[in-house]
């Protein structure tokens, strides 16, 4: 039986850890993971970005089981995030680094379609097959 990834719980958890112990929650991002969507003049040579998630920092943050979404100002200027859960790879409380780091995530292939039935082949009215007809059935 397969499990859903055990990181969004955790990532809520630690989150709301952070928040109640009255310190800073930074996330660790590749930002190389596809879907994420991040001021890429700000990611690392390592394709990495830190980010600090407070709510004195971010608007309008959201994090479910797919991923962490917000608005924050960089360089001034506004900017919409959306980090797949999959992109992030540790949370942390920016004053004494304690926090959970977590494994990459294999980028997953997209799907292969199944292939598709072969159609079978379109008898003409020439090949000897009779013609459809309509009758009056009273």
């Amino acid at each position: 039986m397969s499990m859903s990834s055990s990181r969004p719980y955790f990532l809520r958890a630690i989150y709301e850890w952070i928040l109640d112990n009255n310190c800073t929650p930074h996330i660790l991002v590749d930002a190389h993971v596809q879907g994420t969507q991040v001021p890429q003049q700000h990611v690392n040579k390592d394709g990495q970005i830190i980010l600090n998630i407070s709510p004195t920092a971010v608007k309008d943050f959201f994090m479910d089981n797919t991923a962490v979404s917000f608005n924050a100002r960089f360089s001034g200027v506004v900017n919409n995030l959306y980090i797949p859960t999959g992109a992030v790879l540790g949370i942390y409380a920016r004053e004494n680094g304690q926090g959970m780091m977590f494994e990459a995530e294999a980028h997953p292939q997209p799907p292969v379609p199944p292939p598709t039935p072969p159609t079978p082949p379109v008898k003409s009215i020439g090949d000897g097959a009779k013609r459809p007809g309509l009758r009056v059935v009273k």
